[in-house]
């Protein structure tokens, strides 16, 4: 925040290592998706919500096309690239998403430069939080004001996915970079993946007695390892053989006789695929009549499909999701692209120690590394900040 101590220090921090002062400072934050899991490159309906931990960036413009970038979690290294040299894969580690970001500005037909960017994020990475969307986010940001270029929430979110897609390689949907951009405070982001129509979803879990858990299993995964592209590869054939523009448009009156059509490796990511579309819709609709204590079935049954139809889950998550509920959580599951990452529980607000601490004592009795436990609140998507 402006004249904060924080901000200072971003002051100090930049100087030292670019020899001036920024222009400005911007945030985006990770994201906890409460329901909707691996619908969004099918078409489907989502849910996150922002978490309060946010990727932050103090920028300067340069002229002279170098993009100079450090971040704090680094190794106190400065990344040189010239901007008008960026191709995809050409950029190792962390870098190469700020990289892209520039790089799918450049191809979507907007004149942007280089700029010195001092990179900051308190987004657990690897754990199913959008850390690498937040980083996305917010040089987008940056860049959208620093150079005037007009852009919506809407419009930078599909310049973060292609920066992902395209300059990265994860063949990832839009649903991490809608939400980094757009989500509101105090709110859940219902949203269309196929038109972008979105509504913001009050969800006020202070006023019910409620917290969300957020646990952090410490398993670390990497979508671009090609499960992730195989998972997407495989819905789209589905889609195919059946005729449909994307599994979305594949009514649940209609699901059983469709999974009779397919072939059987492909049957349970249909049946997912669907369910889990109509979970988001049954979210929406008790979220809208004030039943939020009615999200924790749903989050469980969300689990159980993640788990045995998308087969995406580990041991620690489905340890994870299983304790949480046992240890009086309304429900739970699995939250991100799975294969590690983290797990989302809805809990009473007297129950929140009491339910991390019994996860906690699980993992150490099965052998496991302690998990990370943090309560989120409904944050506010990508902004300046000075």
């Amino acid at each position: 925040m402006p004249g904060s101590s924080l901000w200072r220090s971003t002051l100090t921090d930049f100087q030292s290592v670019f020899g001036a002062a920024p222009a400005g400072g911007w945030a985006a934050p990770g994201r906890v998706n409460l329901i909707g899991e691996h619908t969004d490159y099918n078409d489907g309906f989502v849910l996150p919500v922002a978490l309060p931990h946010t990727a932050r960036a103090a920028v300067r413009r340069r002229d002279d096309g170098l993009l100079r970038l450090h971040s704090e979690q680094g190794d106190g290294t400065v990344t040189e690239l010239g901007v008008a040299e960026l191709t995809p894969g050409a950029v190792d580690g962390w870098a190469k998403y700020p990289a892209a970001v520039v790089w799918a500005l450049r191809e979507a037909g907007h004149e942007v430069g280089g700029a010195d960017l001092w990179i900051d994020s308190d987004v657990p990475t690897g754990a199913g939080l959008s850390s690498s969307a937040a980083l996305e986010c917010v040089v987008a940001t940056a860049y959208n004001d620093l150079h005037e270029l007009g852009l919506t929430a809407p419009e930078l979110a599909l310049i973060a996915q292609r920066a992902e897609n395209a300059f990265v390689g994860v063949p990832c949907g839009v649903m991490d970079q809608m939400a980094s951009m757009c989500c509101a405070e105090g709110g859940a982001l219902f949203l269309d993946t196929r038109d972008l129509s979105q509504r913001q979803v009050p969800l006020d879990l202070a006023g019910h007695g409620l917290r969300l858990l957020v646990i952090d299993t410490r398993v670390k995964h990497d979508l671009a390892d090609g499960a992730y592209a195989e998972l997407r590869a495989g819905c789209e054939r589905a889609a195919e053989l059946l005729g449909l523009r994307a599994l979305r448009d594949l009514p649940a009156a209609r699901l059983e006789t469709a999974l009779d059509r397919l072939p059987a490796e492909l049957r349970p990511l249909v049946r997912h695929v669907v369910t889990e579309g109509a979970r988001v819709e049954r979210a929406v609709a008790l979220l809208d009549a004030g039943d939020l204590a009615g999200l924790g079935p749903i989050l469980t049954a969300g689990h159980a499909s993640l788990r045995d139809d998308y087969r995406v889950s580990c041991p620690e998550t489905d340890l994870a999701a299983a304790t949480a509920v046992q240890a009086g959580a309304l429900g739970a599951r699995m939250t991100g692209g799975g294969f590690g990452g983290s797990v989302l529980a809805l809990v009473e607000d007297g129950a929140l120690d009491q339910v991390a601490a019994a996860v906690t004592t699980a993992f150490t009795e099965a052998g496991y590394a302690a998990p990370r436990t943090f309560a989120a609140t409904p944050a506010a998507g990508a902004r300046r900040i000075s």
